[in-house]
């Protein structure tokens, strides 16, 4: 497993365990489709989370949750869609980023946006913050 491996494992393994500590079942890690792959899916009573972990250096110059654009909020819109066409959910979808920093292959710091985008929007500008 090369670095960025490292570091994303690392990053989706703190993030599932923060849903845990605030009672969200941990559903799914690494769900694929066909159009691309949601890190983390978590539920709880009222929601069903699909959740982009994004993971990088402190010494980072943009934000993690910078790499989230057009491109991948509709890989990950398609992903979760299939993900509800083969699992019957009556939760409300929502899509969150959760960024983290890490240092040493330490997580020193971590910000989750909850509700960062909105899956259906197909069209117009994304803003993930």
């Amino acid at each position: 497993m090369g670095a960025t491996q490292k570091t994303g494992a690392l990053g989706e393994s703190f993030a599932a365990e923060y849903y845990k500590s605030k009672d969200y079942e941990i559903v799914a890690r690494n769900y694929h489709s066909r159009y691309g792959e949601i890190d983390v899916i978590a539920e709880n009573d009222f929601y069903v989370v699909f959740c982009e972990v994004k993971t990088r250096s402190v010494k980072a110059i943009e934000r993690p949750a910078s790499s989230v654009g057009r491109a991948k909020i509709k890989k990950l819109t398609l992903t979760a869609m299939k993900y509800l066409s083969e699992n019957d959910r009556d939760k409300q979808p929502r899509f969150d980023v959760f960024e983290l920093w890490q240092s040493g292959g330490e997580i020193v710091k971590f910000e989750l946006i909850e509700g960062a985008f909105q899956g259906e929007d197909f069209s117009g500008s994304y803003d993930v913050f």
